[in-house]
């Protein structure tokens, strides 16, 4: 194989920011800065490295993703131009920046080594930090903080700009995480034929052993070791935000965390001087989403797009599930880390584990750049163990994009070369799920639903329902607390009652 046309990963680092004065902490883009240097440095080639680099990818801020987590102190408004002026990457043009998804650092990755086989790119950083802890504890204080630059130009842009909800979901306030993944649950627990309190059960002790894992890890945000029966109990300090996910089911975004990752091919890697023990590269590989609005899927409790991703990239590694030594499941909530293990065919208590760091709610969940942490934690895993190998899944918006990446230290045996990804996308796009109702009326059943709260208790349900004629529309239900302490004391899986729609909103109401 031709060195030159040969990726490999070579740097990596991690960064958690326990600073408690805000006045004194780094704002986001200088943690993404300290975290460049330091992956640069672990590759023993320091500046030599970062001068040497033709491409700088910056990972969506979460302040740029959503309105919860918008910045009253600013940002750079070209974070990779911004990132490579910092770090001294002067011959950096190809400056991207990236559409919200934590599917985003694994699809660059197979995007960036595909341009190192074809000569595009010789060396790139990819790199992201947040400070949404920082952030808010300057906020409470009453700071006046600046994080503004404005270096010019507009990067290239990468990944999907269409957002993950539609104009229907929206009008239903189904518009992002916390609202999507608690309804995959219940869909979930139904399709398993089991009470709240079983899935309650069953969940706590899933996560109990990512907190067990964060515990142990230095990096951690939470380092408490949370027990099954801590995470599933409902109380002061664990409410529900969204029936039936309590806070410790919640990925953990008010975090400082950044993360920095370095590719490039054996050749240049061979003539900065960077020891071949740093080496790992990227045996399999795949990207897939399911259809896009979760109003258009076959159903709330399997991915068909996890289990193609997880295929594929097995297939392309030559390898199976058995032959993986470490894993980290992308674990923002719970039915994500369930359905990523029922469409691999990993039992959720596997003695491997299903994480390495210790997952989104525990570990930390820094926005879109979480993946940037679970590979430069399995880099490091795998060098560690040499020709071990290590899978990391990720996702993006509401189980709709995957993204897999199997790694080791053991050189492949064949060029890198995944297949085409609309190959297998074009049967996963033909694969239609139900028809949707914009404007539903008559007898109907709850499909799935979630009850959201507030600091007072229950607020609002969603709810995914099916008409007689089989097609799906979503809803909410009446604003009336009864009921919405009902919905969630009791199971409302399957329930029957009407819907109506009236100015532009369906309002189902049980029987």
């Amino acid at each position: 194989m031709d060195e030159s046309r040969t990726p490999i990963l070579v740097g990596c680092s991690q960064i958690t920011q326990r600073e408690a004065d805000p006045a004194a902490a780094l704002s986001p883009m200088e943690l993404t800065t300290a975290a460049a240097r330091q992956a640069a440095d672990d590759t023993g080639a320091g500046q030599a490295l970062l001068a040497a680099l033709d491409t700088v990818l910056a990972i969506r801020s979460f302040s740029d993703t959503s309105w919860r987590f918008a910045s009253p102190y600013g940002q750079s408004t070209n974070m990779p131009k911004t990132l490579a002026a910092r770090i001294g990457a002067a011959i950096a043009k190809r400056l991207i920046y990236t559409y919200p998804g934590g599917n985003m650092v694994q699809w660059s990755i197979n995007r960036l080594f595909e341009m190192i086989t074809r000569g595009e790119v010789g060396a790139a950083l990819i790199a992201g930090g947040e400070a949404l802890s920082t952030q808010k504890a300057a906020q409470r204080a009453g700071l006046e903080l600046d994080w503004n630059e404005d270096p010019g130009g507009v990067p290239e842009m990468w990944g999907v700009e269409t957002r993950g909800w539609n104009d229907v979901e929206d009008r239903h306030r189904m518009a992002g995480a916390i609202f999507a993944y608690p309804m995959f649950e219940n869909a979930l627990r139904h399709h398993a034929g089991r009470t709240v309190a079983e899935q309650g059960a069953v969940i706590g002790k899933l996560f109990a052993n990512f907190a067990a894992v964060a515990a142990a890890n230095p990096l951690a945000d939470r380092r408490n070791g949370f027990t099954a029966e801590q995470i599933a109990a409902v109380g002061p300090d664990n409410p529900f935000i969204g029936f039936p996910y309590t806070k410790l089911m919640n990925s953990n975004a008010f975090i400082d965390q950044s993360a920095a990752l370095i590719l490039t091919s054996v050749a240049k890697a061979k003539s900065l001087g960077i020891p071949e023990e740093k080496w790992v590269y990227l045996h399999g590989c795949a990207d897939t989403y399911d259809h896009w609005y979760i109003s258009d899927r076959k159903d709330f409790h399997s991915s068909p797009a996890m289990r193609v991703a997880g295929e594929e990239a097995l297939a392309m590694a030559d390898t199976s599930l058995d032959q993986i030594g470490a894993f980290d499941i992308y674990s923002c909530f719970p039915s994500a880390v369930q359905l990523a293990c029922q469409e691999l065919g990993l039992a959720t208590d596997d003695p491997r584990g299903l994480t390495i760091t210790g997952g989104l709610p525990y570990f930390g969940g820094p926005g879109n750049n979480y993946v940037t942490h679970s590979i430069a934690e399995m880099m490091n895993r795998v060098r560690a163990e040499p020709g071990m190998k290590g899978l990391v899944t990720s996702c993006g918006n509401y189980v709709t994009k995957e993204a897999v990446g199997i790694y080791s230290t053991e050189a492949p045996h064949k060029p890198f070369a995944p297949k085409d990804p609309n190959i297998y996308q074009s049967v996963l796009n033909a694969d239609k799920g139900r028809a949707s109702t914009e404007a539903a009326n008559g007898a109907a059943t709850i499909e799935t639903y979630t009850v959201m709260h507030d600091r007072a208790g229950p607020s609002f349900a969603i709810l995914m329902g099916l008409l007689d004629d089989g097609s799906r529309f979503i809803a909410n239900t009446p604003e009336d607390p009864e009921l919405l302490s009902e919905m969630v004391a009791n199971d409302y899986m399957g329930a029957q009652g009407r819907v109506a729609h009236n100015d532009g909103l369906n309002i189902f109401t049980p029987a």
